[in-house]
């Protein structure tokens, strides 16, 4: 019998990372993935993006933090089960761990007049790719300071496939773009005397676009990229080793899509740039998969009263489309994807919300449980 993928994926791998877009279901499966690797022995972390209570509250605990917080055996208890290992959670903090980056890596002289710029504060909870470049920065130092036998990574929410990718590289550009700097060298060698000062050849750039960005946000930005500029090489030498993680054997990605039409295109284009970066694709979870309707449901309605039939039959056959509409979408995502093996986790009649909950997505994760997926006709 062939080995399940993801199964093999977490025995064989240190770091695991669910990637995929939003409201895919992404969160409960890493959640679910680091709770089968502690059920079977693996000590192991969560790490979430997502700033919703919903896997804190599965969890069985108030809040999640920047800080890894223990489940606690009584919580496990509670929900009837018993992890050979611990399991950890935690929620990034992007502002916290962006404050925690500068205050390991810039100059003491430095430190407080970046923490404090008004620009900074914007990069570090709202800037494009922000939170993509601290959650790999996050996922070096819980790797590189930490000694956790498995490391399930939650990434952001993405509307596309490169914003996860790219976005690390798009805050490097931006700190070390030779345009910037030639753009706000007159505002940094202005100073607290602001646009008088500027020469001509900047002057002009200077205060258009002063016009509508307000001289004082000019010189934040000046004084913030005057300020970081020391530590340019140390984003940069830290975006290698952090790419090198991600190509790393012992590195695997679990990407998650659902069946509908509207998700399989983004999900065959997000596996194609991750074997394009030599990242290992473990497999392709489809979640929230209607199952197909048994024969003795359609024999069990054909049974009943002729005033009853009608409405249950016309359920099953609504079912039924739906079905068949996933199974072609599998068949579409199996075709595209060549050899990456699909891993199915049928739709449940009510949210995970819950240890229990996600301990019974585990099971179709993991293998113990295998879906009947309908022939997909038209």
């Amino acid at each position: 019998m062939k080995a399940n993928p993801i199964r093999a994926a977490l025995e064989s791998s240190d770091v695991v990372i669910t990637v995929g877009s939003g409201g895919v279901g992404k969160t409960t499966v890493a959640a679910a993935l680091a709770l089968r690797a502690a059920m079977e022995g693996q000590g192991s972390l969560v790490c979430t993006i997502d700033p919703a209570r919903r896997l804190a509250n599965a969890l069985g605990l108030q809040a999640l933090g920047n800080a890894e917080t223990e489940i606690s055996t009584a919580t496990f208890a509670n929900a009837g089960l018993a992890p050979r290992a611990p399991m950890r959670a935690m929620m990034l903090d992007m502002k916290r761990t962006w404050d925690e980056l500068i205050e390991r890596r810039a100059p003491p002289d430095k430190r407080e007049k970046i923490l404090n710029n008004r620009f900074y504060q914007s990069l570090s909870s709202a800037l494009a790719g922000s939170q993509e470049y601290v959650a790999m920065e996050k996922l070096w130092e819980l790797r590189t300071q930490r000694d956790y036998p498995l490391i399930v990574l939650d990434t952001p929410p993405t509307a596309h496939a490169l914003d996860f990718l790219d976005a690390p590289n798009r805050i490097l550009d931006f700190l070390d773009n030779d345009a910037s700097k030639w753009l706000l060298t007159p505002a940094m060698a202005a100073g607290k005397f602001g646009l008088k000062l500027f020469n001509l050849g900047g002057s002009y750039v200077a205060k258009t676009i002063a016009r509508f960005t307000g001289t004082e946000t000019l010189q934040q930005l000046a004084d913030f990229m005057l300020n970081i500029s020391g530590m340019n090489e140390g984003f940069r030498e830290r975006a290698h080793q952090t790419r090198a993680l991600l190509e790393a054997e012992t590195t695997s990605f679990v990407l998650v899509t659902g069946p509908m039409p509207e998700r399989l295109d983004e999900a065959i284009y997000f596996h194609t740039l991750l074997q394009q970066n030599k990242m290992k694709v473990a497999a392709i979870v489809v979640n929230r998969v209607h199952s197909s309707v048994a024969d003795s449901l359609w024999e069990e309605v054909a049974r009943l009263p002729a005033s009853a039939q009608a409405k249950f039959d016309q359920t099953l056959k609504e079912n039924d489309h739906l079905a068949r509409q996933d199974a072609r979408g599998i068949a579409k995502l199996r075709e595209a994807c060549g050899a990456t093996p699909l891993v199915l986790v049928p739709r449940f009649e009510l949210d995970v919300h819950d240890l229990n909950g996600l301990y019974e997505t585990s099971h179709w994760l993991w293998g113990d449980r295998h879906l009947d997926v309908a022939a997909p006709g038209q």
